[in-house]
């Protein structure tokens, strides 16, 4: 049977969120305690820890279960140890996210929901990440890589299963969302601030 309690470290922590809400709103707080369970339990959350963050938040079961369910970050069943989110939302789409999806499975030797062998990596499909002008984007993990191409996808993930940190963000070095081709120096930067400072 699965069991699962929140360490001593995490439940101090809880206990400062919880602090943050009104007095017996402390419910309030079952997206951050979700987030710390599934962190700690290696990035899935099992029925027994659904049910603690529940008692601990004074919840119905049901309730904190409709929350993990709802949300894409959230995982109700293991994940690989990188677990790769392919946007799926109109731009991404027109620019591309298809073939990222299909390079991940040809790569990987997994489809849409499934896990490696060996646990490195859990394939997904999620609507928006949220950096729609830098698309394609996937998210593994916590960090974002924005401007992909299969290419460069695949040697991302050859950075991963050789267990490096690939560099994130815009993988064309767009500056933010400068217009695609626009590269912004640090001089240009510079230079632009100062005159906004002259205005004011």
């Amino acid at each position: 049977m699965e069991q699962f309690e929140f360490t001593p470290a995490n439940l101090k922590t809880i206990g400062e969120i919880i602090k943050k809400y009104p007095a017996g709103r402390q419910a309030s707080a079952v997206l951050p305690v979700l987030d710390l369970a599934q962190r700690q339990a290696g990035g899935w959350l099992s029925s027994a820890a659904i049910e603690q963050v529940a008692q601990i938040l004074q919840m119905p079961p049901i309730r904190v279960y409709e929350v993990a369910s709802f949300y894409s970050m959230f995982n109700l069943k293991p994940v690989g140890r990188n677990h790769i989110q392919v946007c799926r939302t109109t731009p991404c789409w027109l620019r591309g996210a298809d073939r990222l999806t299909e390079l991940c499975k040809t790569k990987l030797g997994i489809n849409k929901g499934q896990t490696t062998p060996d646990q490195q990596f859990t394939l997904s499909e999620v609507e928006c990440l949220g950096a729609c002008c830098n698309a394609p984007i996937v998210q593994i993990n916590d960090d974002v890589y924005e401007d992909l191409t299969p290419d460069s996808l695949s040697k991302i993930l050859d950075e991963l299963k050789a267990g490096k940190q690939p560099m994130t963000g815009s993988q064309t070095n767009r500056q933010g969302s400068a217009p695609e081709g626009m590269f912004i120096s640090d001089d240009q930067q510079a230079g632009s601030s100062k005159q906004n400072q002259q205005k004011t």
